[in-house]
């Protein structure tokens, strides 16, 4: 195996340099002994992989996307993970490297490498588990107000929501031809996000997980853990919650009283903030249609998403849009007791 660094710059994109040979001589350089078994696992912007250790429970490596963060902004993540283990909140950490750090860099490539965990995802339909996930929330985000991030980026809805619709269209990701109904409604959809930021008022913002839905997190024997902060960055504490939310609004009401009752055993909760939960949807959705447009040249993406930029998949998020402008038009969902 070579040690030599890859010119990524000879590549059609970045990941084609990402051969098993590298994979597994950057494990050997970060101290591990391998025993040459390695099984990518489904991950879509970053590359990850379970790697075999000799006489030991194998290891998942996980390669960042080159170009999506600075290295900065990579430890401030790590800096945050670690902070939330050392205070006893169960989040899956990277291990410290033979480098002496959680970060290492072969071949042009950085990763880190993280203990295998198994779980499945937590049955949020369920009070007790609400319950749990509020009160290990309430903990995190108070690791999270200790300190701001430096290197990671705030959640700005507004603006966020302008820049992507800006990106697809420009771009020419929407169909000409469904562009009227596509350019009639993005303004009211701003208009509309607005007026609920405008009821949410000041909050308060701290570091946060960022991308909180059940799918990252790990159930198993009754334990909890966190996984996947590579989205964690600067947002109010809603955004933490929304995502394990379900159903019709009086289910997601009461779900959310649920989680709160968790939380606010450590802390307290803006009510207010209840007000961004659909502006926040709005932004996810616009979001993930960007990040697709962005991610398209990745020979990953057409083959796992063959659906998207088809015209079908435009009009559906015409018709999702126009649904979530009437969301939005809605009053925010209400907790328990509240009226």
């Amino acid at each position: 195996m070579s040690d030599q660094p890859v010119n990524l710059t000879t590549s059609s994109h970045p990941y084609d340099a990402l051969t098993p040979d590298l994979i597994l001589d950057a494990l050997e350089a970060a101290g591990f002994v391998i025993n040459g078994r390695l099984f990518a696992l489904n991950s879509y912007e970053n590359r990850v992989y379970q790697v075999g250790v000799e006489d030991q429970p194998p290891v998942i490596a996980k390669f960042y996307r080159p170009g999506r963060w600075s290295e900065a902004a990579i430890q401030e993540e790590h800096q945050f993970t670690l902070e939330l283990q050392e205070a006893g909140i169960p989040v899956v950490a990277p291990l410290i490297l033979a480098n002496g750090k959680s970060l290492g860099e072969h071949g042009g490539f950085r990763f880190a490498v993280f203990q295998q965990r198994g779980g499945q995802a937590p049955d949020t339909s369920v009070t007790d588990t609400l319950y749990r996930l509020g009160q290990w929330l309430g903990q995190m985000h108070n690791i999270g107000e200790l300190r701001p991030f430096e290197h990671r980026p705030a959640f700005d809805l507004i603006t966020g929501i302008e820049q992507h619709n800006r990106f697809l269209v420009e771009d020419g990701w929407v169909p000409d031809d469904l562009r009227p109904a596509w350019d009639s409604l993005i303004p009211d959809l701003l208009a509309a996000c607005r007026a609920r930021v405008d009821d949410a008022g000041p909050v308060n913002t701290l570091r946060i997980h960022g991308d909180c839905h059940a799918g990252n997190i790990l159930c198993r024997d009754e334990q909890m853990l966190f996984v996947d902060l590579d989205d964690c960055r600067t947002g109010p504490a809603i955004q933490d919650m929304w995502l394990l939310l379900n159903g019709e609004a009086a289910e997601r009401g009461a779900q959310l009283g649920e989680l709160l009752e968790g939380y606010e055993m450590f802390r307290d909760f803006n009510r207010r903030e209840r007000h961004l939960i659909e502006p926040l949807r709005c932004y996810r959705q616009l979001s993930h249609c960007a990040w697709l447009a962005r991610r398209w040249d990745d020979p990953a993406f057409p083959r796992f998403f063959p659906w998207f930029g088809q015209p079908r998949f435009w009009s559906d998020q015409i018709l999702s849009l126009r649904e979530q402008l009437a969301a939005l038009q809605e009053p925010a969902i209400s907790l328990p007791g509240q009226f």
